[in-house]
């Protein structure tokens, strides 16, 4: 798999699930066939590096989501 993969232009969405408080804010950014997830406060910190997949792994995990895989979820 890619290494790194340049942030820097990625366009980032805020899931709607998101309270609004700062709290629970997951972020996603679709970027050269990868998905970069991070948490909302952890934008500003450089040393804080987003988790990276690429677009088929997380397709195939949100789609396990809406399909039901409960053993994805936290108990």
């Amino acid at each position: 798999m890619k290494k790194s993969v340049d942030l820097t232009n990625a366009v980032w969405t805020k899931s709607d699930y998101s309270n609004g408080s700062g709290a629970n804010c997951v972020e996603v950014a679709f970027v050269d066939g990868f998905v970069a997830i991070r948490d909302s406060n952890d934008a500003d910190d450089p040393t804080i590096k987003p988790t990276i997949v690429s677009e088929q792994d997380y397709r195939f995990f949100t789609r396990s989501i809406q399909e039901g895989q409960e053993g994805l979820l936290l108990p």
